[in-house]
Formats: structure tokens, sequence, C-alpha cells
């Protein structure tokens, strides 16, 4: 029988931490899954309160990861810190100085439409197995959400079947950044695959009952896909069909949000349409509060540096000719 963890000096401290954010409206998941490991460090440690030495073991075991994934991780141990030393003045509080540096974040892969329909023809020849009689359809439609509609991948394996409507086309995202919900309409081509994905999700005996997820496998019987199980079965499907920027990168799963971002960019441009009116509408669409945020998946690549070229030419060319014809 394997010896029961000690108690820790945190171990209400932890507790009370994460139940004020909630009830500041904070979901805090995340936090709450990394600080009850950091508890159980500190139990199998046999560490029955945080010092600078403790703190920098932890600190060392946390190596493997990325840089920003460390400084994260240590800034919600600070925060835990700061929140005890209200109530306890002199307990420890690691000093920021010595956190992890912040590292700037890679550029996005972007996916062009020819390589989304390799991935989806590459999808339909996925064989169904006992574990996961959908494999196919379910990588199929999970690349073409993202692509379409712009959702992340949390949203994407929280959705129900309560959440779909297909006949009018519309995606309910409940719940999700920031505890915002919101309503996404889907392209008409979006709704013709959503509904032949529900298709073959019953007729494989895909649950049916209210709040089922949208989204499943019948491993251990049917159960909802987890963010890492879909973002596996997606890396799986990019690399056999050797997805790849220049650089021989391979897309994230949340590239595909980047990439539709910039595509209805493109659409902006191509239709002619007033893209500092249109920028709103999107940034509503993906969930965000303002452009500002939207900005960040806005990249100027060639393609739309070549559209807006053609506009500016459009309506301010004959200005540079007849700077030309002056000089």
């Amino acid at each position: 029988m394997d010896k029961p963890l000690s108690s820790t000096a945190l171990d209400v401290v932890i507790s009370d931490f994460i139940a004020h954010k909630r009830a500041l409206g904070r979901d805090y998941r995340t936090e709450e899954f990394i600080l009850l490991a950091f508890r159980r460090f500190l139990q199998a440690d046999t560490a029955y309160d945080l010092d600078q030495t403790v703190f920098d073991r932890w600190c060392k075991q946390l190596t493997g990861l990325n840089a920003n994934t460390r400084l994260s991780r240590q800034l919600i141990i600070r925060k835990l810190c700061l929140y005890r030393q209200r109530s306890e003045p002199s307990c420890f509080v690691p000093d920021p100085l010595y956190f992890s540096r912040h590292r700037p974040y890679r550029d996005p892969v972007l996916i062009e439409p020819e390589q989304v329909a390799d991935l989806l023809e590459k999808a339909n020849t996925l064989a169904p197995s006992s574990n996961s009689p959908l494999r196919g359809p379910v990588l199929h439609i999970a690349i073409i959400l993202p692509y379409t509609a712009g959702l992340r991948r949390g949203e994407l394996v929280r959705l129900t079947l309560d959440d779909v409507d297909s006949i009018s086309g519309v995606v309910r995202v409940r719940e999700s950044k920031f505890h915002k919900s919101r309503i996404v309409p889907l392209s008409e081509s979006t709704r013709l695959e959503l509904r032949q994905y529900l298709s073959a999700r019953k007729q494989r005996g895909g649950p049916q009952r209210s709040g089922s997820a949208l989204l499943c496998n019948r491993s251990k019987g049917w159960r909802p896909y987890t963010g890492a199980g879909l973002r596996q079965g997606i890396v799986r499907l990019l690399d056999e069909v050797g997805v790849r920027d220049a650089h021989g990168r391979r897309p994230r799963v949340h590239d595909f949000r980047h990439s539709f971002a910039v595509q209805a960019l493109v659409r902006l441009y191509k239709r002619n349409e007033d893209v500092q009116s249109g920028l709103p509408h999107l940034a509503l669409y993906m969930g965000h509060v303002s452009i500002v945020s939207t900005a960040y998946y806005l990249h100027f690549v060639p393609t739309l540096a070549a559209i807006a070229s053609d506009r500016f030419e459009q309506y301010c060319g004959n200005l540079l000719e007849a700077t030309r014809d002056e000089n």
C-alpha cells in the first residue's frame, strides 16, 4: 500500500486562493491543475512549507518545459504566495527577478486552402476502429470548424449536440475564454459538412442524448475527445499529409484559427469591402472584445500584401503617376 501523502502548510491556502479567484469570476481551471500539482510536489518532497530551497527544487523539475510555460507557472505560485502574505506577512514570496525570461512566441504556420483540401481528403480515407469508429469524420469536421469558423481547440472539444444547429447553421460557443459565450454562424458549405458529420455520427452509433459531446470516441464507452487526444489525431494527420511551411515547421492546431483570420481578411479585400468596417465584425465573430486582440491573428502574408497593393494602386495610382510626371 502506498504511503499517504503528508499535509503541508499550503493545503488550506491553495484551496482558499482558488475559491477566492472563482469568487471574483475567474474560471481558474488551468491554474487549479498547476496549484494541485505543486501541492503534490511539496508532499512528495516532504516539505511542510515553502522556502527558497524548496522553490528552487520545484523550478528545476520544470526544465523540460519551454521558458514561457515555466514563467507562467512561476507567476502562479508567486500570486499564491502574495495572497498568503496578506494574512501571514512573514511567509516566503519568490522573487520574479530570478524567474524564467519571457521569449517571443513562434510565428504561426499559415495553412493554405489547398493543404486543407489534402487534409480532408486524407481524413476521409481513415479506417474506423473499435475504439474510434468516428475517427475519420471527427478529424474531418475538426479541421473544417477551426479553419472556416475560427474555433479554438478547447471550444471544439466542449461542443455538445445541443450547441450545434445544422439547419439554421449556427454553433453556440458557451463559456469560452474569459467566460464569454457567442453564436457563430456557419457558411453554407460548412453547414453541409456539419450535417454530413452528424449523419455519420448517428449511423456509427454515436450517442444522441442531450448534452452528448459533438466529438466523441468509444474508448471505455462513448466519451468526449480531450484537447490532447484531438491534438494527437490532427498532428498525425498533418504528418501523414506532410503539411509544412517553407522552413519545415508543422502547423499547431491553433494555427488553423490564425489561418481563418488571414483568409477572412483576404476575402474582405477580394470583395472590395471596407476592411476597417469589417474588422470589428471579425473580432466579434472570433470572440474578441476589440480588434486589438484580433490584430494578433492578422499576418501580412504575400497574398494579402499583393491584394492591398493592388487596392492602393486602384485608388492612388494616378497620384503616383502625376508625381512621376512632375519630376
